[in-house]
């Protein structure tokens, strides 16, 4: 893990149903209630907070008091060929600096072109092409946030026939030249993989260990020939085991439990932290019988 940043631990993708469970209280109350749940910190979706005012600006403030925060965006399009949006990196380096954030990630891929926003995480071709230009890119943004840049691989469903790099390879050239650092959504990589992109153990072999500040984790809905990244659903039993891999691989880098659809109450995803939790303590304790 790059020095310059922190380990954070174990954390949740901070989501409005579970304020209150977090914070101990309503946010009128002014001492917690009882001990904390065991969430070392949290993820915000950067746009949910980019103009926020009035209470959800009240609850970053009340909440950021017990735990450390990362912003984790959705529509940078650092592959797009469209501007990048320079009002969106202010107002992201702004949001930064307010709430004193460990880092700020987004995704490998483009949203939109000529102004149109598609609301989705489209994959790049991987090409010398491509590798050029998204590096040029990290490096303006890096530069307008005064931060170093966290890119997350996405899941793909289909390859594009102009590849010259594999993922892994590309992620890896990327983070060397542009000299950005990484965040591994392991669920994704599953996903990808099933759908004709290389072995997921290959991948994280691939990556070079220096670069990776961070790990998503995942639900996926599984069909009868595509499995889909839905983020609705606990984490699968393969995804659990390249987790385990992934430690062992990476060490104890900063893991995050992501669930954005069906959301349970908050005990029920602490519970599924405190696997991960687990998990990594029996890799870093050197059991050879680690059962996800």
């Amino acid at each position: 893990m790059n020095p310059a940043l922190p380990g954070l631990g174990f954390g949740l993708g901070l989501r409005p149903p579970h304020y209150e469970a977090l914070r101990g209280g309503p946010l009128q109350q002014l001492r917690r209630e009882g001990p904390r749940p065991r969430v070392d910190w949290l993820e915000l979706i950067s746009e949910n907070y980019l103009a926020a005012g009035g209470r959800p600006a009240a609850w970053l403030e009340a909440l950021r008091a017990d735990y450390p925060m990362a912003l984790h965006g959705v529509s940078l399009s650092i592959g797009g060929s469209d501007p990048l949006d320079q009002a969106y990196l202010r107002g992201l380096r702004q949001l930064a600096d307010q709430l004193e954030a460990a880092w700020v990630s987004d995704h490998l891929c483009w949203t939109g072109i000529h102004g149109t926003k598609l609301h989705d995480l489209l994959p790049l071709p991987l090409t010398e092409e491509t590798l050029r230009h998204v590096v040029a890119r990290v490096g303006e943004v890096q530069e307008q946030l005064g931060r170093r840049l966290l890119l997350e691989n996405v899941s793909s469903y289909v390859r594009c026939a102009a590849d010259e790099y594999p993922e892994p390879h590309f992620l890896a050239e990327l983070a060397e030249r542009a000299d950005c650092l990484l965040l591994l959504d392991l669920n994704n990589i599953w996903v990808s993989a099933h759908h004709g992109g290389v072995d997921p153990h290959v991948y994280l072999q691939t990556i070079p260990a220096d670069r990776v500040q961070q790990f998503h984790l995942a639900g996926q809905a599984d069909g009868q020939t595509i499995k889909v990244d839905t983020h609705d659903g606990a984490v699968s039993a393969p995804v659990w085991d390249l987790y385990v891999e992934a430690l062992r691989r990476f060490g104890a880098v900063s893991t995050l439990l992501e669930r954005d659809a069906a959301i349970p109450a908050l005990p029920e995803l602490v519970v599924e932290l405190d696997h991960a939790r687990q998990l990594a303590a029996a890799v870093a304790g050197g059991r050879e019988e680690v059962r996800p």
